[in-house]
């Protein structure tokens, strides 16, 4: 199959990395055009249901000029495009979680006092309870619930508050969702009439919700901050299968994943064999390093561990080439 057969004609690979304008009008035209001539028919008449899910696929992570840009993320969103584009009369719907922030949020700078400096701690800055409670740290916001949800982060054994740069503001440019993308989306919406479907994630200023489906902490102070995304999970398992990309391996992307398996075992573990992860279109955050360049967290290997335990676990570990075999 020749390049133009698979992809369309305003498609240009170079331009993934780009930040620009939405061509709505544009792909809208081409995609109704491209379903005419090909036959390609709505995508409630398919008979195996298949989503695609894609993990905060944003400007912020996935583009170089991003405040949190995952390297390697460019060459996932390209794949991914190209994933959507090569099966788009296999695809049923697409969804898109988004990561939603604003600026006081208690993994942002500006929510704490670094007292050793008198300002505001620098992004990838690690507080404990333990440094709260030293003096070190001191919350700007929200004091006794700082230092609970700190605690109750550091329980579940899996990450210790560190301070992000802004990112994903609500409004910001940041937030948008790579433009190529997008219209890869756009292009299936139209061609399949299938609305793409979003999923926000991330509001709630005393909590952090790596996972699409769930925050790390559901409680503070016997505040309610968050719980289990159910409606989302079983949008998702309504299909047959679900294709999982997105940003990042070593962070949001696993740690869905994780929700995602664990309400699998907590409520039918069949449907574990319904999870196809495109390995080839996620990327990890970079090692954490100290001051002399020692590795104080290996992201990288977090993200290979956890793909390894997906694999153990009944999951598919794919790539966005192999082919989607329609049998059911």
């Amino acid at each position: 199959m020749s390049h133009s057969q698979q992809f369309p004609s305003f498609y240009v690979a170079e331009k993934v990395g780009d930040l620009y304008k939405s061509r709505d009008e544009q792909i809208t035209a081409v995609a109704a055009e491209y379903a005419r001539k090909n036959g390609i028919k709505p995508a409630h008449e398919d008979q195996l249901k298949i989503a695609f899910f894609g993990i905060d696929i944003q400007i912020d992570f996935a583009l170089p000029l991003g405040s949190l840009f995952v390297p390697g993320a460019v060459e996932d969103s390209t794949r991914t495009i190209e994933f959507i584009y090569r099966n788009l009369s296999k695809l049923t719907s697409l969804h898109f979680s988004l990561d939603t922030h604003k600026i006081f949020q208690i993994f942002h700078p500006i929510f704490w006092i670094d007292n050793e400096t008198g300002t505001y701690p620098a992004p990838f800055t690690l507080i404990t309870s333990k440094l709260i409670r030293s003096g070190r740290f001191t919350p700007a916001l929200f004091p006794q619930e700082c230092i609970e949800y700190c605690e109750e982060l550091e329980k579940t054994g899996r990450y210790v508050l560190c301070i992000w740069p802004f990112h994903t503001l609500l409004g910001s440019v940041g937030h948008a969702m790579v433009p190529s993308v997008f219209e890869a989306a756009t292009f299936h919406a139209v061609a399949r009439h299938s609305q793409t479907h979003f999923e926000t994630k991330g509001i709630h200023p005393l909590t952090e919700n790596y996972s699409v489906l769930e925050p790390e902490v559901k409680k503070v102070r016997g505040r309610v901050v968050g719980q289990f995304n159910t409606k989302f999970f079983k949008t998702l398992m309504e299909h047959d299968r679900v294709y999982v990309a997105g940003q990042a391996s070593s962070h949001c992307a696993k740690t869905t994943i994780e929700s995602l398996l664990q309400k699998i075992k907590d409520t039918d573990s069949s449907l574990v064999e319904k999870v196809y992860i495109l390995e080839d279109c996620m990327s990890p955050v970079p090692a954490l390093l100290d001051e002399n360049g020692g590795v104080l967290v290996d992201f990288p290997a977090i993200a290979q561990s956890a793909l390894d335990d997906f694999r153990a676990a009944g999951m598919n570990v794919v790539k966005s080439t192999d082919v989607i075999d329609l049998v059911a």
